[in-house]
């Protein structure tokens, strides 16, 4: 277990990598500790075999609250060499969590705003307390929620993605729903307890399969139909290789 004092904590148990954003004084808002702090957990559940799944909560009443006024300085006061490596530093975090051999989940409870809705929005699978608020509010300070939209384009319509980063506004968990934000909405009351079963369900199935079905699915993105179907035939045999799947194939036959 990681010392209670950090600004992100790590704990594996019955194979789920549990990150907890720990600023609950400050919404959990993002600086240059705690993106460290994801990065190196997210690194800590790549080399554990027992990890099926990732699941990323805020400590407190909130997921995250975006970027912290530090950070917003550092951006106000830097370099155009000094933003730009700060920038990469965040997309390098988009990066590591498309690229976890298991599923991301965001855990969101209170609101995920700006870099925090960013960072929900960066996960593979979001689920969200029925309390919960989302929202992009970067324009209303002139800023850009430029790195994640190549993310959220890929969640939502154009129609939808326009919307949501050009008004700035907040929409609730239900909305975030309607629109491809959001996997599933739990009651406040029993969250934890609902998040802790919808984990669950990663371990009846494949950690093999799981990780090529993720792998295939974002790579074939910027592939057209006959390349997804090339490639989709590459991953299925390799799947047929896998002992997993020599096992599953084994004891169907079985039945």
């Amino acid at each position: 277990m990681s010392d209670a004092t950090q600004p992100v904590l790590y704990s594996v148990e019955d194979h789920v990598a549990r990150i907890t954003l720990n600023r609950p004084d400050k919404r959990n808002a993002l600086n240059d500790a705690v993106i460290f702090g994801i990065k190196g957990s997210l690194r800590d559940a790549y080399r554990d075999e027992r990890v099926r799944v990732v699941v990323i909560s805020g400590a407190g009443k909130d997921f995250c609250s975006g970027a912290d006024l530090s950070a917003l300085q550092k951006i106000a006061d830097a370099s155009v060499t000094e933003n730009q490596d700060d920038a990469r530093s965040l997309m390098e975090l988009f990066l590591m969590l498309r690229g976890l051999a298991v599923p991301v989940v965001a855990a969101v409870q209170g609101r995920a705003l700006a870099g925090g809705c960013g960072l929900a929005t960066a996960c593979d699978l979001v689920l969200a307390s029925s309390s919960a608020r989302f929202g992009y509010p970067e324009v209303k300070i002139g800023f850009v929620p430029a790195m994640v939209m190549a993310i959220l384009r890929r969640n939502v319509s154009e129609k939808n993605a326009f919307g949501l980063i050009t008004r700035g506004e907040q929409i609730s968990a239900a909305e975030a729903q309607r629109v491809g934000l959001v996997n599933e909405v739990f009651s406040e009351d029993t969250f934890t307890e609902d998040v802790d079963e919808y984990l669950k369900g990663f371990n009846e199935t494949s950690r093999s399969a799981v990780t090529l079905t993720k792998k295939l699915l974002y790579e074939i993105d910027g592939l057209d139909f006959n390349a997804a179907l090339d490639t989709g035939v590459d991953v299925n045999v390799i799947a047929r290789m896998t002992e997993d799947c020599k096992q599953g194939i084994a004891k169907f036959l079985k039945k």
